[in-house]
């Protein structure tokens, strides 16, 4: 079952025709790095690169995760009692959410080796086939959300995350009071540079991100083993029973603190989002042997620091910094948080690519910024929103503190997304029974929501934010699917099989123009419009004539020898399916040279492309409300221009215009 792009559909170039169970939704974080295949590389290097991209988000997460947690304790010092049990529920976070969900479980449900919630998404799609529409309907709506909560927590990190490490300037040493009045325009000016330089590629700094990152792993890890003499006794946080006794004691105030505990996973997601890009070992290895262990050195570090210190607890990070290395350690932390945002940006990046593929938004230009890596791409669209929303969030909150109240929700529900599609990956896909799908989902699940309930406490103080963009997101994918169906299936209904036009031609043969004429349809069986309209309007049939689909299918990537299928209808026609991977950009030419090798021969300067061009009029008797009719319209009026999305040499296409009501 195969989903048919976006950029082809609505019978030459509206958007894609395919009924709403077979289009996939994203991710994810479904994030694309450019680092190409796996396979071609040693497992050392991957593993030292998926430590830049992969574990930056949550390697930025102890500059505030602890002092978040701390703040909301009921004692306005640090108890022995609160300290133990918010290090003992971050460790445990890190163990349950991490380690046992991500690294041991959801890792082994890999699409072709890709991760993530659109890949998640697309195997649960396949995994259902014809099993029913409803809960097709269902997999495909999980999908669409999952994508959205991913914006909506991409579209925070950067700020906090950048914020957090300059917002050390308060404290270094002597000097802290003459730089506190511009945190927040050295912020701004890191990210404006940071936004700016994306449209230039970043595949040169890729390279240094794995070395980079892993200087700030031991770095944190260095410190938190520094300072564990402060306290032995810290532990003791490694008993879960601390954390347990610690949430009952505060009661509600607990229930609070949960929200402040998940900043510590926030980016776990990525592990499984990037397993494409590094390969599942090399992640594995990286967060066993390195990532965990010095994160957990750290948070137990920060904990000693305060039993030892209670006031400490106001920002335990930047008080366990000793003043020798201040400066180097703040200038590392920056260099991390950067990082850490440049992750986000290209997994945004990536799954925006992944959805146009997979029909969920319009065409949007995206550009390559590398010959040689698949992965590096650059969307102005996004980078430009993503930048003014960053600078909004950075003015409005002016501190990572404040930022805190609103970052996780999207986390926890893109996490709770992943179990649901995954209930579908293990029942149908590996096969397991009842009891032991409940037995490892039930109690993810459960843990899942209560990190969901305990982040909805912070809508007042701001998460509101990523659910009103995320909800934004879905209204849109949504209008843009649905309208794509009921103009994929209006065209169906006014056009003519093509099996009926052979039948006419022969009976009356039009006038034969030379050369090669190709019409894009996303349904090969009906004749498309374009070709329809250049016989009823200029009377004329090209010698050959090539009906081209191009499909999405299931699968990140597709084999070359499984690109391109050619079926020959009779002496005048032919019908040609061009098939990509939902991670893939279709090229047109790039196609149609492989065509030649399968004995279809054609000069592509000599060949004309005919696309339908359709003026959308809403209609208040369609299937979507009139509101909604005007938004798909203005969606496909700001789509990019096919040309250019399938790489077609500009001289050689001719459009045909028609008007449609939905």
């Amino acid at each position: 079952m195969a989903s048919e792009a976006s950029s082809a559909a609505g019978n030459d170039c509206a958007p894609a025709s395919s009924d709403i169970p077979q289009q996939e939704g994203a991710p994810s974080n479904g994030n694309g790095h450019g680092h190409g295949d796996a396979k071609g590389h040693g497992f050392f290097a991957l593993a030292l690169g998926s430590i830049g991209v992969v574990f930056g988000d949550i390697g930025t997460s102890p500059l505030y995760a602890l002092r978040e947690a701390l703040a909301h304790s009921r004692s306005t010092t640090a108890t022995e009692h609160a300290v133990l049990g918010v290090v003992s529920l971050v460790l445990w976070t890190m163990t349950l959410f991490v380690t046992i969900k991500y690294v041991i479980f959801f890792m082994r449900a890999d699409n072709k080796g890709e991760g993530g919630t659109l890949a998640l998404m697309a195997l649960a799609q396949k995994a259902l086939g014809g099993i029913g529409r409803k809960r097709s309907v269902a997999v495909f709506f999980l999908g669409v959300v999952g994508a959205a909560l991913f914006y909506g927590d991409g579209i925070i990190t950067p700020a906090i995350s950048v914020l957090s490490a300059v917002e050390g300037l308060k404290d270094a040493p002597g000097v802290g009071h003459v730089f506190t009045p511009y945190i927040l325009p050295i912020s701004a000016g890191i990210l404006i540079l940071l936004f700016a330089v994306q449209a230039k590629g970043t595949h040169r700094m890729a390279s240094l991100f794995g070395p980079f990152t892993a200087v700030w792993f031991l770095i944190l890890g260095a410190l938190g083993a520094f300072h564990l003499a402060d306290d032995l006794s810290i532990f003791r946080a490694f008993n879960p029973w601390y954390g347990i006794r610690f949430l009952f004691e505060n009661g509600f105030l607990g229930f609070v603190i949960l929200g402040s505990v998940f900043l510590v996973v926030t980016g776990a997601e990525a592990l499984y989002a990037d397993m494409g890009h590094f390969g599942k070992r090399p992640i594995q290895a990286s967060w066993l042997c390195l990532v965990f262990p010095c994160l957990a050195l750290n948070y137990l570090g920060q904990g000693a620091l305060v039993l030892d210190h209670p006031a400490a607890r106001h920002n335990p990070f930047w008080e366990m910094v000793p003043g020798f290395a201040y400066w180097p350690v703040l200038l590392m932390a920056t260099v991390a948080t950067v990082i850490a945002s440049q992750a986000v940006i290209t997994g945004a990046f990536s799954m925006t690519q992944q959805a146009v593929q997979l029909g969920l938004l319009p065409r949007i230009e995206i550009k390559r910024t590398s010959e040689t890596q698949a992965g590096q791409i650059f969307v102005p669209a996004v980078n430009q929103f993503l930048l003014i929303g960053v600078l909004v969030l950075l003015f409005a909150f002016r501190s990572s503190h404040k930022l805190a109240s609103a970052y996780g929700i999207a986390v926890t529900g893109a996490m709770f997304v992943d179990t649901l599609l995954a209930y579908v990956v293990i029942r149908r896909v590996w096969k397991w029974n009842l009891g032991q799908t409940a037995l490892l989902l039930v109690p993810l699940a459960a843990l899942d929501m209560v990190f969901i309930a305990s982040n909805m406490l912070k809508i007042p103080d701001g998460a509101w934010l990523p659910l009103v963009f995320g909800a934004v997101l879905v209204l849109i994918m949504w209008t843009w699917t649905r309208g794509a169906n009921i103009l994929t299936a209006k065209t169906r209904r006014d056009s003519v099989p093509l099996v009926d036009l052979m039948e006419i031609l022969r009976a009356r043969a039009p006038h034969r123009a030379p050369g090669t004429a190709i019409f894009l349809t996303s349904d090969p069986d009906m004749t498309p419009v374009a070709l329809m309209h250049n016989l009823k309007h200029n009377k004329v049939l090209h010698e050959r004539n090539v009906i081209l689909t191009v499909r999405t299918t299931e699968t990140p990537r597709v084999n070359e020898e499984d690109r391109v299928k050619i079926e020959k209808v009779n002496d005048d026609f032919k019908k040609v399916i061009v098939n990509y991977g939902f991670m893939e950009s279709p090229n047109i030419p790039k196609a149609l040279a492989v065509c030649r090798k399968q004995g279809l021969k054609f000069d592509i300067m000599a060949t004309s492309f005919f696309l339908g061009r359709r003026s959308i009029v809403p209609s208040a008797n369609s299937g979507m409300p009139l509101w909604q009719d005007r938004l798909f319209i203005y969606l496909m009026k700001n789509a990019a221009n096919p040309t250019d999305f399938f790489k077609i040499p500009p001289g050689r296409v001719v459009e045909l215009g028609a008007q449609v009501t939905v």
